[in-house]
């Protein structure tokens, strides 16, 4: 496997880099304290074709590669991790869901808007009383004549209030476990949808969060996304692409967190030199530094098997979990080699180790990703 960018690859992450540093970085202090999301950020990405990045031309996308994506979402999280989520699970999560379970017609209708930027997709999975365990949830989606009618309630929804299309699983079928589980596109226009107050969180202030209802919303059902009974089948596929997202996405706080703390350690001086001649800093940041690497490398390397048609569920969880829990690591670092000043608002640090906590908890948590290694490894080897 050769990791040398292409042209295009590094024309993408000098393009993202460029717009990120002129357009992104200046305000990320104001919105993480107002707690806005970035309307205006959004419709100037969607200009450049940066929404819908890894689908296909025909469906409105740029149709680049998956490791372009992780390079993207590098770039936006290095400075705003919030806006860096947006995109990524519009892309991966909402739209993407339709791009792999869609018809044509369905793509033509919900996923060419979607991956031109024109319209936000929000995926409806986790519920109140079902997180880790998706099985578990309780919406229900039952026919009537050529119509489906949804009831039910989803929690932690990124772009929630936002968002013009959702991405909901519903059961269709008590008696079948997660063979009853189905997934529907929903349009946030329609009577019954209602998304709720928009959530206090620790961090990713800026990405939206709410809680989102469905009371008797009726759909067309032709709005069924894939085979009845098959949602949970193709969430699970889903939520294996999304991980690469999210790992990129922590690779971007963690090098935030390593160069603004270089840059601190060559600012700041003690005992009449700068910090960073001290071994004790030193070896924080050479360990930042070279976990920063390895991180990067495993979540690349999810996204090439991805690209290359071949099994990656075991990669992307490896990618996820090391980056994830590298992201909170890095971030706490530079907490510590800011000193005090790690701990006010003034500088970025504090803000990168709220937001990396997110990680290890969105998308399945570090205890379901090594389930997951674990599971894979024994059918690797016991089998």
């Amino acid at each position: 496997m050769d990791f040398k960018l292409s042209e295009e690859q590094q024309l993408i992450r000098d393009s993202i880099r460029d717009f990120t540093q002129r357009y992104v970085a200046p305000g990320v202090k104001e919105r993480d304290a107002k707690k806005e999301f970035p309307h205006d950020l959004i419709e100037q990405l969607a200009e450049q074709g940066f929404m819908g990045m890894i689908h296909p031309e025909e469906y409105g996308g740029s149709g680049v590669d998956h490791i372009s994506f992780c390079l993207a979402i590098e770039e936006l999280a290095r400075w705003d991790a919030s806006l860096a989520l947006t995109v990524a699970s519009h892309t991966s999560l909402g739209s993407g869901h339709i791009a792999l379970a869609g018809s044509d017609e369905q793509k033509k209708q919900y996923l060419v808007p979607l991956a031109r930027g024109q319209q936000l997709a929000a995926w409806c999975l986790t519920e109140p009383g079902s997180g880790s365990d998706a099985s578990g949830l309780k919406t229900t989606a039952t026919k009537d004549g050529n119509q489906w009618v949804l009831n039910g309630s989803k929690i932690f929804i990124t772009q929630g209030s936002v968002a013009d299309i959702y991405v909901v699983l519903a059961k269709t079928d008590h008696g079948q476990g997660t063979r009853g589980i189905s997934t529907f596109i929903v349009e946030s226009s329609r009577e019954g949808v209602q998304p709720g107050h928009k959530m206090d969180k620790l961090g990713m202030n800026s990405s939206d969060t709410t809680e989102v209802y469905f009371e008797d919303v009726r759909i067309p059902e032709t709005n069924l996304l894939g085979e009845l009974g098959k949602g949970f089948v193709d969430t699970m596929k889903v939520l294996d692409g999304g991980r690469i997202g999210i790992g990129a996405l922590s690779v971007g706080i963690a090098r935030g967190a390593l160069e603004e703390s270089i840059k601190y350690a060559g600012e700041r001086s003690q005992f009449g030199s700068p910090i960073g001649d001290f071994q004790a800093i030193e070896t924080k940041l050479a360990d930042m530094a070279t976990e920063i690497d390895a991180a990067r490398f495993l979540v690349h390397r999810a996204a090439w098997l991805k690209d290359q048609g071949k099994p990656y569920t075991q990669a992307a969880s490896k990618g996820k979990l090391f980056a994830s829990e590298l992201a909170v690591r890095a971030a706490d670092q530079a907490v510590q080699i800011h000193g005090g000043y790690g701990y006010i608002k003034e500088y970025h640090a504090e803000r990168f180790l709220r937001d990396a906590k997110l990680m290890t908890i969105g998308e399945g948590t570090s205890e379901i990703q090594r389930m997951i290694i674990a599971r894979e490894l024994k059918k690797e080897f016991w089998n």
